[in-house]
């Protein structure tokens, strides 16, 4: 039987090194960035009224609660229309 090595001073097999496979994904499509921004504005506008909801019962601060909910709408509307814009759909030719 031998006595057991230390694995810092055993030699290193001299096997070369391979690095693992790198996967490549496929860029995505025009469209799938503007899907992506449409899913990102509905769970955004779901997030807000999920929020809104349940901050809504002050009688007080109705008319303040609507400003804020209405300015973050026009908010997300405008980062969405912002981001369309950049990811324009492919013009169909004739």
């Amino acid at each position: 039987m031998t006595a057991p090595t230390d694995d810092r001073t055993a030699s290193t097999p001299s096997v070369p090194r391979q690095d693992p496979p790198t996967v490549r994904l496929p860029r995505p499509t025009r469209d799938d960035n503007r899907t992506a921004i449409v899913s990102r504005l509905l769970d955004s506008l779901e997030d807000l009224v999920t929020r809104h909801r349940a901050l809504a019962g002050d009688a007080d601060q109705v008319e303040l609660h609507a400003e804020l909910i209405a300015a973050e709408v026009a908010h997300e509307l405008s980062v969405t229309r912002s981001a369309l814009r950049r990811h324009p759909p492919l013009r169909r030719s004739n």
